[in-house]
């Protein structure tokens, strides 16, 4: 009878999606870099990936709003991701929200062929609805988490992001010249925006 322990070893290594999802300025870019340095410090191959469409701080890095920053390859679109990561064992993409649903069915195939892949974005537009393609992997990863930043207004938790800026568009990168983190009862939004 074999060992349960040898046996459990013996299982082919399984993928996994992680999920790291909240509002602006809650860490979310932060924690991808934090798990992708202790995969590097673990001798683990990683690559990190970001949307074309952010160049906010850095064109060939991710950084957080506090300036920590890691290398990474700017992509048009998430299949590139497929062709960019054959010899890597994790990958890190960041700002999920920008890439359209297809980045769904790539994370599905990375985890599906052994990688780890961490994933993080907003998962609310500044609407407070559910920003694509999040819920959806969300509804797929084996790990998420949920950070909060702190509200402007009252300090407390906040799992919403408010703009500051005059815009009707989805999709406004931009830093603290345009958004704000907020509550729930602290978020507000005119009617022809929701």
């Amino acid at each position: 009878m074999m060992n349960e322990n040898l046996q459990i070893r013996t299982y082919k290594k399984t993928g996994h999606i992680e999920v790291i999802c909240g509002s602006m300025f809650s860490g979310k870019t932060e924690e991808l870099i934090r798990r992708i340095r202790r995969a590097e410090i673990a001798k683990v191959r990683v690559k990190v990936f970001k949307p074309k469409i952010d160049n906010r701080y850095s064109e060939f890095s991710i950084v957080s709003h506090n300036e920590t920053s890691f290398p990474s390859e700017i992509i048009d679109n998430a299949e590139e991701i497929l062709e960019k990561s054959f010899d890597t064992e994790v990958i890190g993409i960041d700002e999920a929200q920008f890439f359209e649903n297809n980045l769904v069915d790539v994370c599905q195939m990375l985890a599906d062929s052994g990688k780890r892949v961490i994933v993080a974005g907003l998962d609310q537009d500044y609407r407070a609805k559910p920003f694509e393609p999040m819920p959806q992997l969300l509804a797929v990863a084996e790990y998420i988490t949920k950070i909060h930043a702190v509200c402007m207004i009252c300090g407390a938790p906040a799992n919403r992001t408010q703009r500051v800026t005059e815009s009707s568009d989805r999709v406004l990168v931009g830093g603290g010249n345009h958004y704000e983190a907020r509550c729930r009862l602290h978020h507000t939004f005119t009617k022809e925006e929701k």
